[in-house]
């Protein structure tokens, strides 16, 4: 986890600690939380897709797209 910035961190700890398993996941309240772009977390998320692809896992369930991270 050494080659993450730390935006990409605080994201993915965010993520962990949250239930975005059973809640859909949603970019832009993402983004009001971060006080960032939405185009920020997208490139975030899919930055952390490609650095830890065995720790988050990214799926779409019944019209929502929902994600995992362990």
């Amino acid at each position: 986890m050494a080659d993450l910035t730390d935006f990409e961190l605080r994201l993915f700890e965010w993520i962990k600690q949250s239930d975005f398993e059973s809640v859909a996941w949603s970019s832009k309240k993402a983004a009001r939380s971060f006080k960032c772009k939405e185009s920020e977390i997208f490139e975030g998320v899919a930055s952390l897709t490609k650095k830890l692809p065995n720790r988050i896992q990214i799926y779409y369930e019944d019209g929502n797209v929902h994600i995992a991270a362990e």
